[in-house]
Protein backbone atom coordinates (compact mmCIF):
# COMPACT_ATOMS: atom_id res chain seq x y z
CA UNK A 1 0.00 0.00 0.00
CA UNK A 2 1.57 3.65 -0.88
CA UNK A 3 2.99 5.69 1.67
CA UNK A 4 1.08 8.83 2.06
CA UNK A 5 3.80 10.34 3.51
CA UNK A 6 5.32 12.02 1.24
CA UNK A 7 2.87 12.39 -1.05
CA UNK A 8 0.62 15.17 -1.47
CA UNK A 9 -2.18 15.68 1.01
CA UNK A 10 -5.21 13.71 0.51
CA UNK A 11 -7.63 15.93 -0.49
CA UNK A 12 -10.48 14.82 2.48
CA UNK A 13 -7.86 16.38 4.28
CA UNK A 14 -7.55 19.64 2.20
CA UNK A 15 -11.76 19.58 3.15
CA UNK A 16 -11.77 18.72 6.96
CA UNK A 17 -12.65 21.38 8.78
CA UNK A 18 -10.35 22.26 12.10
CA UNK A 19 -12.02 21.81 15.49
CA UNK A 20 -9.81 23.85 18.04
CA UNK A 21 -8.58 22.38 21.25
CA UNK A 22 -8.79 23.10 24.81
CA UNK A 23 -11.85 21.80 27.28
CA UNK A 24 -13.67 19.38 25.84
CA UNK A 25 -16.91 17.65 27.41
CA UNK A 26 -17.17 13.53 27.27
CA UNK A 27 -20.08 11.86 28.19
CA UNK A 28 -23.33 12.78 29.77
CA UNK A 29 -24.92 13.12 33.10
CA UNK A 30 -28.20 12.07 32.15
CA UNK A 31 -27.58 8.61 30.53
CA UNK A 32 -30.08 6.92 29.28
CA UNK A 33 -28.78 3.32 28.46
CA UNK A 34 -26.17 3.49 31.66
CA UNK A 35 -25.09 -0.28 30.86
CA UNK A 36 -23.20 1.02 27.38
CA UNK A 37 -20.78 3.40 30.02
CA UNK A 38 -22.72 7.13 29.42
CA UNK A 39 -21.69 8.78 32.26
CA UNK A 40 -20.03 10.44 33.78
CA UNK A 41 -20.23 13.57 32.70
CA UNK A 42 -16.07 14.53 32.56
CA UNK A 43 -14.01 17.21 30.83
CA UNK A 44 -11.19 16.25 28.89
CA UNK A 45 -8.44 18.64 27.50
CA UNK A 46 -7.84 18.32 22.88
CA UNK A 47 -5.08 19.84 20.96
CA UNK A 48 -6.23 21.25 17.73
CA UNK A 49 -7.43 18.89 15.04
CA UNK A 50 -8.93 18.14 11.55
CA UNK A 51 -12.46 16.49 11.16
CA UNK A 52 -13.66 15.27 8.07
CA UNK A 53 -17.02 17.03 7.60
CA UNK A 54 -18.74 14.33 6.22
CA UNK A 55 -18.29 10.33 6.66
CA UNK A 56 -16.24 8.79 3.96
CA UNK A 57 -18.26 7.90 0.46
CA UNK A 58 -18.26 5.57 -1.48
CA UNK A 59 -16.73 7.49 -4.15
CA UNK A 60 -13.88 8.20 -1.79
CA UNK A 61 -13.73 4.67 -0.86
CA UNK A 62 -13.73 3.77 -4.75
CA UNK A 63 -10.76 5.84 -5.41
CA UNK A 64 -8.61 4.15 -2.39
CA UNK A 65 -9.58 0.60 -3.93
CA UNK A 66 -8.73 1.73 -7.03
CA UNK A 67 -5.23 3.39 -6.05
CA UNK A 68 -4.52 0.28 -3.76
CA UNK A 69 -6.41 -2.93 -4.83
CA UNK A 70 -7.35 -3.42 -1.40
CA UNK A 71 -9.67 -5.97 -0.33
CA UNK A 72 -11.94 -5.55 2.04
CA UNK A 73 -12.55 -7.97 4.63
CA UNK A 74 -16.21 -8.10 3.64
CA UNK A 75 -14.98 -8.94 0.66
CA UNK A 76 -12.40 -11.56 1.61
CA UNK A 77 -15.10 -13.24 3.69
CA UNK A 78 -17.39 -13.27 0.42
CA UNK A 79 -20.28 -12.64 2.85
CA UNK A 80 -21.37 -9.50 5.35
CA UNK A 81 -24.94 -8.59 7.10
CA UNK A 82 -27.87 -6.49 5.60
CA UNK A 83 -30.53 -5.78 6.90
CA UNK A 84 -33.73 -8.08 6.41
CA UNK A 85 -35.76 -5.37 4.74
CA UNK A 86 -33.08 -4.33 2.61
CA UNK A 87 -32.43 -7.71 1.27
CA UNK A 88 -33.91 -8.16 -2.50
CA UNK A 89 -36.31 -11.16 -3.53
CA UNK A 90 -33.69 -12.57 -5.57
CA UNK A 91 -30.99 -12.71 -2.92
CA UNK A 92 -31.23 -15.69 -0.43
CA UNK A 93 -30.64 -15.03 2.63
CA UNK A 94 -32.79 -17.24 4.91
CA UNK A 95 -30.01 -17.25 8.14
CA UNK A 96 -30.86 -14.55 10.69
CA UNK A 97 -28.59 -13.25 13.75
CA UNK A 98 -29.87 -15.67 16.71
CA UNK A 99 -31.86 -13.04 18.95
CA UNK A 100 -31.17 -9.90 15.89
CA UNK A 101 -32.76 -12.10 13.86
CA UNK A 102 -33.33 -8.86 11.05
CA UNK A 103 -29.77 -9.04 10.15
CA UNK A 104 -28.84 -12.07 7.69
CA UNK A 105 -25.82 -13.24 6.44
CA UNK A 106 -25.83 -12.39 2.62
CA UNK A 107 -23.16 -14.13 0.81
CA UNK A 108 -21.72 -11.52 -1.51
CA UNK A 109 -22.16 -8.59 0.28
CA UNK A 110 -19.89 -5.86 0.21
CA UNK A 111 -19.23 -2.07 -0.03
CA UNK A 112 -19.86 -2.08 -3.57
CA UNK A 113 -22.83 -5.03 -3.21
CA UNK A 114 -24.47 -3.39 -0.84
CA UNK A 115 -27.67 -5.79 -0.47
CA UNK A 116 -26.26 -8.59 -2.31
CA UNK A 117 -24.97 -9.35 -5.63
CA UNK A 118 -26.72 -7.17 -8.85
CA UNK A 119 -27.87 -4.89 -6.04
CA UNK A 120 -25.98 -2.20 -8.21
CA UNK A 121 -28.97 0.19 -7.65
CA UNK A 122 -28.08 0.33 -3.41
CA UNK A 123 -24.58 2.53 -4.71
CA UNK A 124 -24.67 5.74 -4.72
CA UNK A 125 -21.30 7.73 -5.25
CA UNK A 126 -22.20 10.48 -2.72
CA UNK A 127 -23.79 8.23 0.29
CA UNK A 128 -21.50 6.62 2.92
CA UNK A 129 -19.08 3.59 2.36
CA UNK A 130 -20.46 0.56 4.05
CA UNK A 131 -19.80 -3.17 4.64
CA UNK A 132 -16.32 -1.47 6.35
CA UNK A 133 -14.83 -3.05 9.29
CA UNK A 134 -12.90 -1.16 11.80
CA UNK A 135 -9.74 -2.52 10.08
CA UNK A 136 -10.44 -1.89 6.58
CA UNK A 137 -11.08 1.83 7.99
CA UNK A 138 -7.94 1.83 9.75
CA UNK A 139 -6.37 1.01 6.16
CA UNK A 140 -7.92 4.15 4.75
CA UNK A 141 -7.13 6.37 6.45
CA UNK A 142 -3.10 5.47 6.77
CA UNK A 143 -3.65 6.08 2.64
CA UNK A 144 -5.59 9.45 2.86
CA UNK A 145 -2.64 10.01 5.57
CA UNK A 146 -5.03 10.50 8.47
CA UNK A 147 -6.98 7.99 11.15
CA UNK A 148 -10.22 7.68 13.22
CA UNK A 149 -11.18 10.05 15.68
CA UNK A 150 -10.73 9.82 19.45
CA UNK A 151 -14.25 9.35 21.58
CA UNK A 152 -13.56 12.42 22.58
CA UNK A 153 -12.69 14.26 19.22
CA UNK A 154 -15.49 12.90 17.81
CA UNK A 155 -18.24 14.31 21.14
CA UNK A 156 -16.82 17.42 20.93
CA UNK A 157 -17.50 18.05 16.96
CA UNK A 158 -21.00 16.43 17.40
CA UNK A 159 -21.41 18.77 19.97
CA UNK A 160 -20.87 22.14 17.52
CA UNK A 161 -19.99 24.51 20.50
CA UNK A 162 -23.55 23.78 21.82
CA UNK A 163 -22.06 22.28 25.26
CA UNK A 164 -23.77 19.66 26.75
CA UNK A 165 -27.16 18.60 24.92
CA UNK A 166 -28.00 15.47 23.24
CA UNK A 167 -28.01 15.66 19.64
CA UNK A 168 -26.62 18.15 17.50
CA UNK A 169 -29.10 20.47 17.43
CA UNK A 170 -29.72 20.78 20.64
CA UNK A 171 -32.19 18.37 23.13
CA UNK A 172 -35.02 18.27 20.79
CA UNK A 173 -35.86 14.60 20.57
CA UNK A 174 -36.89 13.00 17.66
CA UNK A 175 -40.05 12.20 16.85
CA UNK A 176 -42.46 10.03 14.83
CA UNK A 177 -44.45 12.73 13.77
CA UNK A 178 -43.34 16.12 12.25
CA UNK A 179 -39.37 16.24 13.91
CA UNK A 180 -36.67 14.51 11.69
CA UNK A 181 -33.65 16.05 12.18
CA UNK A 182 -31.30 13.32 10.83
CA UNK A 183 -31.66 9.64 9.67
CA UNK A 184 -33.27 7.25 11.80
CA UNK A 185 -35.78 4.85 12.18
CA UNK A 186 -39.64 5.84 12.00
CA UNK A 187 -42.16 3.26 12.83
CA UNK A 188 -42.31 0.10 14.71
CA UNK A 189 -39.06 -1.21 14.62
CA UNK A 190 -37.95 -3.78 12.82
CA UNK A 191 -41.18 -4.28 10.84
CA UNK A 192 -42.19 -1.13 9.78
CA UNK A 193 -40.45 2.08 8.62
CA UNK A 194 -42.38 5.18 7.79
CA UNK A 195 -39.39 6.87 6.21
CA UNK A 196 -40.66 9.94 7.53
CA UNK A 197 -37.20 11.50 7.03
CA UNK A 198 -37.05 10.75 3.47
CA UNK A 199 -34.58 7.71 3.76
CA UNK A 200 -35.29 3.87 4.40
CA UNK A 201 -31.66 3.03 4.04
CA UNK A 202 -28.62 5.24 4.17
CA UNK A 203 -28.59 9.43 2.91
CA UNK A 204 -26.27 11.13 1.01
CA UNK A 205 -23.22 11.97 3.43
CA UNK A 206 -24.48 15.85 3.41
CA UNK A 207 -28.19 14.97 4.01
CA UNK A 208 -29.39 17.55 6.37
CA UNK A 209 -28.60 20.84 7.89
CA UNK A 210 -24.61 20.22 9.56
CA UNK A 211 -23.98 21.42 12.84
CA UNK A 212 -22.84 24.35 14.20
CA UNK A 213 -18.72 23.04 13.17
CA UNK A 214 -19.92 22.49 9.60
CA UNK A 215 -20.50 18.56 10.10
CA UNK A 216 -23.30 16.43 8.55
CA UNK A 217 -25.08 13.47 10.00
CA UNK A 218 -22.95 13.15 13.13
CA UNK A 219 -25.91 10.88 14.17
CA UNK A 220 -28.49 8.84 12.30
CA UNK A 221 -27.56 7.84 8.85
CA UNK A 222 -24.29 5.12 9.52
CA UNK A 223 -22.37 4.14 12.90
CA UNK A 224 -19.08 5.55 12.85
CA UNK A 225 -15.66 3.81 13.75
CA UNK A 226 -13.57 5.13 16.29
CA UNK A 227 -9.84 5.14 16.93
CA UNK A 228 -10.82 3.28 20.42
CA UNK A 229 -11.55 -0.07 22.58
CA UNK A 230 -15.12 -0.45 23.48
CA UNK A 231 -14.62 0.06 27.68
CA UNK A 232 -17.08 0.39 30.16
CA UNK A 233 -15.36 1.49 33.49
CA UNK A 234 -17.77 -0.06 36.03
CA UNK A 235 -17.57 -2.20 39.45
CA UNK A 236 -20.74 -4.45 38.50
CA UNK A 237 -20.48 -8.13 37.70
CA UNK A 238 -23.00 -7.97 34.91
CA UNK A 239 -21.06 -5.60 33.66
CA UNK A 240 -17.04 -6.79 33.83
CA UNK A 241 -18.83 -10.29 32.41
CA UNK A 242 -19.79 -7.92 29.56
CA UNK A 243 -16.99 -6.16 29.20
CA UNK A 244 -15.39 -9.68 29.04
CA UNK A 245 -17.02 -11.35 26.43
CA UNK A 246 -16.29 -8.12 24.15
CA UNK A 247 -12.75 -7.97 24.73
CA UNK A 248 -11.27 -6.47 21.51
CA UNK A 249 -14.40 -4.50 20.79
CA UNK A 250 -14.09 -1.61 18.72
CA UNK A 251 -15.86 1.92 20.15
CA UNK A 252 -18.92 3.15 17.27
CA UNK A 253 -20.62 6.36 17.72
CA UNK A 254 -24.01 8.16 16.37
CA UNK A 255 -26.01 5.57 15.92
CA UNK A 256 -27.74 4.77 12.28
CA UNK A 257 -30.65 5.05 10.08
CA UNK A 258 -32.02 1.70 11.76
CA UNK A 259 -32.12 3.26 15.75
CA UNK A 260 -35.06 4.31 17.05
CA UNK A 261 -35.84 5.24 20.84
CA UNK A 262 -38.24 2.13 21.35
CA UNK A 263 -35.23 -0.38 20.79
CA UNK A 264 -31.68 1.52 19.91
CA UNK A 265 -31.63 4.89 21.53
CA UNK A 266 -28.06 5.78 20.55
CA UNK A 267 -28.61 8.41 18.03
CA UNK A 268 -26.85 10.51 20.89
CA UNK A 269 -24.00 12.60 21.24
CA UNK A 270 -23.09 10.24 24.21
CA UNK A 271 -24.32 6.79 23.46
CA UNK A 272 -21.79 4.34 22.52
CA UNK A 273 -21.58 1.03 20.84
CA UNK A 274 -18.95 -1.87 20.67
CA UNK A 275 -18.33 -4.71 17.48
CA UNK A 276 -15.41 -6.62 16.90
CA UNK A 277 -12.92 -5.03 14.39
CA UNK A 278 -13.67 -7.39 11.80
CA UNK A 279 -17.35 -6.50 11.53
CA UNK A 280 -19.28 -5.02 8.70
CA UNK A 281 -22.69 -4.44 8.16
CA UNK A 282 -24.89 -1.82 6.16
CA UNK A 283 -24.89 0.71 8.53
CA UNK A 284 -21.55 1.13 9.40
CA UNK A 285 -19.14 3.45 8.43
CA UNK A 286 -16.57 6.11 9.46
CA UNK A 287 -15.34 9.47 8.37
CA UNK A 288 -11.42 10.92 8.93
CA UNK A 289 -9.44 13.22 11.74
CA UNK A 290 -5.99 14.59 11.06
CA UNK A 291 -3.24 15.54 13.32
CA UNK A 292 -2.56 19.59 12.84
Amino acid sequence: MPDRATAAPHPLRASALRVEGGRALVGTATPRLPQDGESPLRRVTLKPYLLSPTTVTNADFAAFIDATGYRTEAERFGWSFVFWAQVPPHVDAPHGVVGVEWWRRVDGADWRNINGPDTAEAWHPDHPVVHVSWNDARAFAHWAGGRLPSEAEWEHAARGGLGDVAYPWGDTDPDDRDFQPCNIWQGDFPARNLGLDGYATTAPARAFAPNGYGFYNMVGNVWEWTAEPFRIRSVKRAVQARMAQMKGYKLSKGGSFLCHASYCWRYRIAARSGNSPDSTTTHHGFRLAFDV
